[in-house]
């Protein structure tokens, strides 16, 4: 090869070769899907480490981030994956953390690590429901969209994790969801914690903690045909006494709790929301029309962003 073609070679290969995007910014959540690392807390392992999958609208306005919770078999991505839809109808950047059984067993993830594994209370800075507004907080980080509204749905397990968040932390949260959760934590101190609020610290169990709780911006979202068990249903004797499906615990919840906020005279912020014919499928209830009623209390209108 000659000396002089050497010198050439670069500006030929500049024009023949598609120029080379630069990398994206580490910092950032890329458009489509995505699967974060991101570090939450510590626990007393050190350092807790989250798998989180993520999809970004392309024409996201950064208004919104909607936090979906999975169900019992810890399938994050599907959940991130069935979530696609929901998140290009409602403007909304989702992200959907993976707790894996190893280290967020049921204590841990359906009833948020309130009380360790010897029935002791925990710290409230252990709890996994402290990692919600901390996840909250580094994802407005990276998208640089600290403004960003943050709405919450969770379903089945992960509608337990959302329901039980709602009594015990401050998530600013416009909005938390518990589709189709297979147990119910009812306003009450006669039922153990999990069921109801006994056994645990008069400061997580007292009547501030209840009206809170009533208090609190929970849409209970239930498929009318999630009315029977499955593999995975709770068929324990407290959980029977709360109905014998789905449905109907989360029936009995609603009205339970509807009732006593009434008798106490206190605030009464939930929402009852139904899927007409949907059972124990939670692509199915994002996928419905009433989603946007469990999330934001009226169907959402398209962004100029989305209809062009």
């Amino acid at each position: 090869m000659s000396r002089l073609f050497c010198l050439f070679l670069p500006s030929i290969l500049a024009a023949v070769l598609p120029a080379q995007m630069p990398p994206p910014s580490a910092g950032d959540v890329p458009v489509g899907k995505a699967r974060l690392q991101i570090a939450v807390g510590r626990d007393e392992a050190g350092k807790i480490e989250l798998d989180v999958f993520t999809y970004r609208p392309e024409k996201w306005s950064g208004e919104r981030l909607l936090f979906v919770l999975h169900g019992v078999l810890r399938n994050a991505d599907e959940y991130r994956d069935h979530s696609v839809s929901m998140a290009d109808r409602f403007d909304s950047l989702v992200v959907a953390p993976k707790f894996d059984a190893e280290r967020f067993p049921s204590r841990a993830y359906q009833r948020g690590g309130i009380q360790r594994a010897d029935g002791s209370a925990a710290p409230p800075d252990q709890w996994t429901y402290a990692r919600i507004p901390e996840l909250a907080a580094a994802m407005s980080e990276r998208t640089g969209k600290p403004k960003a509204q943050l709405f919450i749905i969770g379903h089945s397990a992960g509608g337990q994790f959302v329901m039980r968040m709602s009594a015990f932390q401050d998530t600013g949260a416009v909005r938390l969801v518990a589709a189709n959760p297979g147990s119910a934590l009812f306003p009450t101190t006669e039922m153990a914690f999990g069921y109801g609020f006994g056994g645990l610290p008069p400061e997580l169990a007292d009547d501030d903690r209840l009206r809170a709780y009533l208090a609190a911006p929970l849409t209970l979202y239930l498929g009318t045909a999630d009315d029977a068990p499955d593999e995975n249903f709770d068929k324990s004797e407290v959980a029977m006494q709360q109905g014998g499906g789905r449905h109907q615990r989360g029936l009995a919840l609603y009205w339970s709790a509807r009732t006593l906020a009434a008798q106490r005279g206190w605030p009464f912020h939930w929402r009852l929301v139904e899927a007409p014919g949907i059972a124990h499928d939670h692509e199915k209830m994002f996928d419905h029309e009433n989603c946007a009623i469990a999330l934001f209390g009226a169907a959402l209108q398209p962004t100029a962003e989305q209809k062009k």
